[in-house]
């Protein structure tokens, strides 16, 4: 999306040209609100880079003490962002107020350090081309001040590539899409101001932020459904007519107690999913503890039964696989060959109950707990109206 933005906007300067004074000067000041805001989300890497950018920002803008010296070493500037993305990529999210807030400053001069070496790298290795040292290898010397360049840019997209591709969060495609406009400013693929460049990604980490901090608010972190509070949510834009189930894994007490929380987590994802993929309309959400509920807007409990015995009775007939955890010691480890692995069937009850006339959503929602009790009293495993 980032990528598309800049690129268009290269091609049709006429619609950013007369705004260039005014973004001029909101760019500090944006940069400073994405910075506060990501910190008091606890946003800390995009505080960080947003931070950078305000730097860079103000010594373009004033003649600050180290600003003609950037100035004189634009590819320090350019090799500096790129390795800081990847940190970036590989740190976590902490306070900055804190001891992680020094550490992460000392990352920062690593960084600086680290580009700052390949740049004296980059020069001994042109002088060994100027006095013909390179023996065999000489015949790259035409080519190895761009190899010597492009070799970090590559490695680093590459990096952020697969980090986006495994980690599949909002903020590391940021870092991705970052690189690509460093790298297409340094190569002169993009022709627009830097003012530019800047302005969009700090509206660009601003939307991260928020759209991180909706998710954490209204997602459940564990198991990926929308949250109780998001059920509350949609609560308040149903009509006069839906159904509401309350799902419970049976048993799921004692299914933590003689396994474990770990392998009880594993179990909640694993119904969660398949609570997810019911059909008829219905959308699911994570009550709380081993407890979902599934709405179903515009349907009554009869139109809406069969899309819930499919998913009760796709959990009933997957056999999770209670592996050993690893063992400390060569005698608890041939105890465990012995022992092997152990598989469990794990069954859910469902309560259904319709809205009748006027009744709120609290109301609704208390019959299919009341039908869900009933379903419990039956034997489990089934669904109750």
């Amino acid at each position: 999306m980032a990528s598309l933005c800049f690129t268009l906007l290269n091609y049709f300067p006429q619609v950013w040209t007369p705004w260039l004074s005014v973004i001029d000067m909101l760019l500090p000041i944006t940069l400073v609100v994405t910075a506060i805001f990501a910190a008091y989300f606890n946003h800390s890497r995009i505080t960080l880079l947003a931070g950078v950018l305000l730097v860079l920002s103000l010594s373009e803008k004033f003649a600050l003490p180290w600003s003609q010296w950037l100035v004189q070493n634009e590819t320090w500037v350019v090799l500096n962002n790129l390795f800081l993305l990847v940190g970036l990529s590989f740190l976590k999210d902490r306070g900055l107020l804190s001891i992680h807030g020094l550490h992460r400053l000392v990352v920062l001069a690593v960084i600086a350090g680290l580009a700052y070496g390949w740049l004296h790298f980059d020069a001994w290795v042109l002088n060994l081309t100027k006095q013909g040292e390179l023996g065999s290898f000489q015949f790259l010397a035409p080519w190895l001040h761009y190899l010597l360049t492009v070799i970090p840019c590559s490695v680093v997209l590459l990096i952020l590539f697969c980090r986006s591709i495994t980690q599949a969060s909002s903020f590391s495609a940021a870092l991705l899409n970052t690189c690509l406009l460093f790298i297409a400013e340094h190569y002169y693929y993009i022709s627009f101001p830097w003012e530019i460049n800047y302005f969009i990604f700090a509206l660009y980490y601003l939307l991260v932020v928020i759209v991180d901090s909706y998710f954490l608010a209204y997602r459940d972190d564990l198991t990926g459904l929308p949250s109780r509070r998001a059920l509350n949510q949609l609560a308040l834009s149903l009509g006069r007519k839906y159904t509401v189930a309350m799902l419970d894994i049976d048993h799921f007490k004692k299914f933590n107690d003689t396994f474990g929380h770990d392998i009880g987590d594993q179990v909640l994802k694993l119904v969660a999913a398949r609570i997810g993929e019911v059909k008829g309309g219905g959308k699911a959400f994570r009550y709380g503890g081993e407890e979902f509920t599934v709405v179903f807007p515009r349907k009554n409990h009869d139109q809406v039964i069969e899309a819930l015995e499919t998913v009760r009775q796709t959990i009933a007939d997957y056999a999770v696989t209670i592996r050993n955890p690893v063992r400390s010691n060569k005698q608890d480890r041939k105890d465990s060959v012995r022992m092997g692995t152990k598989q469990v069937r794990v069954t859910i009850s469902i309560g259904v109950a319709s809205r009748k006339n006027k009744q709120e959503f609290s109301e609704v929602l208390k019959g299919a707990d009341q039908a869900l009790y009933r379903a419990k009293n039956k034997g489990r495993n089934n669904v109750s109206k």
